[in-house]
Order: structure tokens, then sequence, then C-alpha cells
């Protein structure tokens, strides 16, 4: 069932445009009975894959389906974590919902005495050391909280290394330095000051599309090439070759409309697809 057949069952119109309409065909095959997402048909709703499934309709400009059912599901979802406090909100913040009050006191709760949030010990499946805090500090941005951040400011600047880039034990990559860039950025702090960033940005982008997570690595990850395009866009910088970084990004098209994490193989998620679409976006495709 396309994607115009989809919308016809839910009372909408839709002209065909191309790939995008097989990524929106995509997302909305996955959107449940019960309101939520989840990157594959016949899996519960979560809330991850709801906030990045209401994000890609946002950047593809469609009003997502039965919104009511959504905030509802969202509503109830048993949030007890930082992640699905940041899901979840982010989630209802899109769908014009306001964010619970009490929020910030319990975010505020989980900082730890240095000022960081989380702990810098995390497992290889983690996409960084800095994520907790990038989650913690752009929520509390989000709700507008003031609180004495400098701490938290010194903590991330401290783990900036000699190469630019930001990562514990002095090992940089460009995943670490996006979301503790995108954490100062969080906290006021003047990210365009900081020109041995670029320089790492610059060390991990590859001439043949995209970046990799480390300078001198040939492989690019959806992910990398989304925190790479992204930094360079906060820093007021622009990517040296957008053609060949749109190019690889394409690579990553499945047949089932949802983007891949490598351009070789992989699964389509709803992250990736997420990760794709704003780099696409960025780079002026969309």
């Amino acid at each position: 069932m396309g994607s115009a057949e989809v919308l016809g069952k839910l009372g909408w119109r839709l002209e065909p445009k191309g790939w995008t309409e097989e990524v929106l065909n995509y997302v909305l095959k996955r959107r449940n009975e019960d309101g939520g997402y989840a990157f594959a048909q016949g899996l519960d709703s979560n809330a991850q894959d709801t906030y990045y499934g209401l994000a890609i309709l946002k950047i593809l400009g469609v009003q997502p389906p039965s919104l009511e059912q959504t905030v509802d599901w969202l509503r109830k979802f048993p949030a007890r974590d930082l992640y699905a406090y940041y899901y979840v909100s982010k989630a209802l913040k899109l769908c014009g919902e306001p964010i619970e009050e009490p929020l910030a006191e319990r975010i505020l709760s989980l900082k730890r005495p240095d000022g960081s949030f989380g702990t810098t010990d995390v497992d290889v499946e983690s996409p960084s050391e800095f994520l907790s805090t990038f989650m913690a500090t752009e929520l509390l941005k989000i709700l507008g909280i003031l609180w004495v951040s400098k701490p938290t400011v010194e903590w991330l600047l401290r783990h900036q290394n000699e190469d630019g880039g930001f990562g514990v034990y002095g090992r940089s990559n460009i995943r670490s330095t996006f979301h503790a860039v995108s954490a100062l950025n969080n906290l006021g702090y003047p990210i365009r000051s900081m020109k041995k960033v670029i320089a790492f940005i610059r060390s991990c982008e590859l001439p043949t599309g995209g970046f990799s997570v480390v300078p001198e690595s040939s492989t690019p990850y959806m992910e990398d090439v989304y925190c790479g395009t992204l930094l360079l866009d906060l820093m007021d910088e622009k990517c040296l070759y957008p053609d060949e970084t749109v190019s690889w990004v394409f690579r990553c098209l499945n047949s089932n409309g949802g983007f891949r994490r490598s351009a070789e193989l992989g699964i389509s998620t709803f992250e990736d697809t997420y990760f794709a679409l704003s780099v696409l976006r960025s780079l002026g495709r969309i």
C-alpha cells in the first residue's frame, strides 16, 4: 500500500513527491493503533520512535494523523528516566502540547556534584558520554529554567582535547563533540568563538561525502554525518562537500522508504531516517 492509499484511509490527499512520499509511507505504516510509533511493523510503540516519527513528519511538512490519540499515548507513557523524559517531552512539544513543569525538578535532581548529568563511564552502545548532559540541558532550555549552570559549563570544557574535539581520556570523536558543543550552546556559551572545534570537525569531513567518527577514518555512519553537519550549522560554517554528502545519504535509502545507518547495508530505522532528513534539510535538499 502506497502512502497515498494510507493517507486516503485517513481522509487525506497527497500529491506524489518522489522519494519523500516513500519516506512518508515508511513512517505512516509504522504508526500503531494506540497512537505511538515503532520503527518496525509489529513492534510495540516506544517513546524514542514516536518522537522521531513525529519529527520526520514535521520535516516533510505533514500533519501527524489522529494527533489527539498520539498525545494521549505520550501522556500515559511511564517515563522514569532522563531518556524517556527527553523523548516524551520533545514529542509533546512537536504536538504543540505543554511540558509538565515538575519535569524541571526531576531533571535537576539528576545533576551530579561536578555539574554533569549521567556518567562518562558509558558502554559502547551509547552515542556518547555527554548525551545525558545534552538531553538535560536541552530540556531545561525548553522549559525556560534558570539555574546555576557554571559548573556544567566548566565540566564540559574540561573534556575538550588538544585537537579541538571533545571526549574523555583525551580521545575526541564527532559524536561526543556534537553533544558537548550542543550542551554548551544550550547553556548560552559562545560556541562560535571555539575555533579549534571547527578544526576538529574539518578533520573528520570526508571529500567522498559525510563525516567519520574520528579523523583519518574512511567509514562514515549516519549518526556521524548528522553530528558533523549539524555541528557546522551550530558553528555557522558550511559543509565543504555538500553534493558528495547528499549522494552518500541517498545511498543509505532502503526500498521501504527508510534510511539505514551505512551505505553498504542495514535495516531502516526512524532514528537514521530522521538523521538523513536533517542532513538533507541542512544542505538545502528538502
